[in-house]
């Protein structure tokens, strides 16, 4: 998932920002269930700079900015688990209790996989339980604890791999080295489930630890795939020009939930072509939609234009959905939790912490909501893992 997440986060230009980038536009402003601002809820002033220090170009970034907003109502008792660096995608394991995210920090100079095993710890602490080589992304926890799963280059190339060509504009890297690996829970033992030529990532499993689903490049376009756990199984989800991916299933496992970047022209069209022959791709408009579980029924949810990812179905249902969004700052950096049902009614903003706040995903039992943020960071362009609790 972390093409649109890493890449999200390290440089946004126009359309995407990155869970590490400081936003220097105006606070966006909340927006009604047409898409339409509405009055803008009073902001929590941020915590002053040091004296003397040089303010940074958004203050709310590096000044530990509050923990919360005064608007947002279904967010309680909000607690940061990380402090530093650049940490991302946390998703909870099948007993809700451990969280499995990916992180930059010393000694390594590009992600790698960690696991708090008890986020309600009073000093949660996390460990590694990916090789220490290559780059990672996207992992994940089987629902019965036994072996986690991560996608990885380290087989490729125990270096981090060269970052993608950023004379094309604001590019991600399919790095060709990425497959999809699962290992034990301290990490031993992994063993690769793909092996397709390019690119294979942004995997997630079902609830029942059955399916797992997935982005590859092995026909020739950035598509959605299924298999079973252990690789095998593999079936083509999606059939279109254009970027399928960041998929998560729903919790009976018979719907997917993904962002999508679908080309609008002839000229769109060539650019992404020219670019995936590069292993690379240009984020755009990213919209979500979602399907069944083999392909079928596909629809749109989202038709604003804005960089929308990140989705998760709401606790036990199809009909309703939690996704990031720069919908109330197109232009910006400013990217916030929107709710909306999959006929694009009833859109709810979330959070209105005027940095990034991203990668939302429900604790099993509904109760808790994990999230990345930029909020209270003491350094800025820090992402930070956030778990709260849940108000419907």
């Amino acid at each position: 998932m972390k093409k649109l997440h890493k890449a999200l986060f390290l440089a946004l230009p126009v359309a995407l920002a990155s869970a590490l980038a400081c936003r220097t536009s105006p606070q966006a402003p909340p927006v009604q269930a047409s898409g339409k601002p509405a009055e803008k809820s009073p902001a929590a002033p941020p915590a002053a700079p040091a004296p003397g220090a040089r303010p940074p170009a958004n203050p709310w970034e590096g000044t530990l900015s509050p923990l919360t907003h005064p608007a947002e109502k279904h967010l309680a008792n909000v607690r940061q688990l990380t402090f530093g660096g650049e940490n991302a995608e946390a998703y909870w394991s099948g007993d809700g209790r451990s969280l499995i995210f990916q992180s930059t920090r010393d000694p390594h100079a590009c992600d790698q996989i960690f696991v708090i095993d008890d986020v309600d710890a009073p000093e949660p602490a996390a460990r590694l339980v990916s090789t220490g080589k290559g780059r990672t992304t996207c992992a994940y926890l089987f629902p019965d604890g036994r072996r986690l799963l991560y996608a990885s280059t380290h087989l490729a190339d125990p270096a981090c791999p060269k970052p993608p060509d950023r004379s094309q504009g604001y590019v991600w890297g399919l790095f060709e080295g990425f497959d999809i690996f699962t290992a034990r829970p301290d990490g031993s033992d992994p063993v690769r489930i793909t092996n397709a030529p390019g690119y294979d990532a942004e995997a997630t499993i079902s609830r029942d630890g059955r399916k797992i689903v997935f982005t590859s490049v092995r026909d020739g376009d950035l598509e959605l795939y299924s298999m079973n756990a252990d690789g095998s199984g593999v079936k083509r989800l999606t059939n279109r020009p254009g970027y399928d991916g960041g998929a998560f299933y729903s919790d009976d496992g018979q719907w997917i939930v993904y962002r999508s970047a679908i080309p609008k022209d002839e000229a769109a069209l060539a650019d992404y072509r020219g670019l995936l022959a590069r292993a690379m791709v240009r984020p755009s408009a990213l919209e979500i939609r979602v399907m069944r579980a083999d392909g079928t029924g596909d629809v749109q949810v989202t038709a604003n234009g804005a960089a929308n990812f990140a989705p998760y179905f709401f606790p036990g249902r199809h009909d309703r959905i939690i996704f990031c969004s720069n919908l109330g700052d197109p232009k910006g950096r400013e990217f916030d939790l929107y709710a909306v049902n999959i006929d694009g009614t009833d859109l709810e903003r979330i959070t209105y912490n005027p940095t990034f706040d991203g990668f939302p995903m429900f604790s099993p039992d509904g109760r808790k909501i994990a999230f990345c943020s930029n909020r209270h960071n003491a350094k800025a362009g820090d992402t930070n893992v956030f778990v709260a609790d849940w108000v419907p």
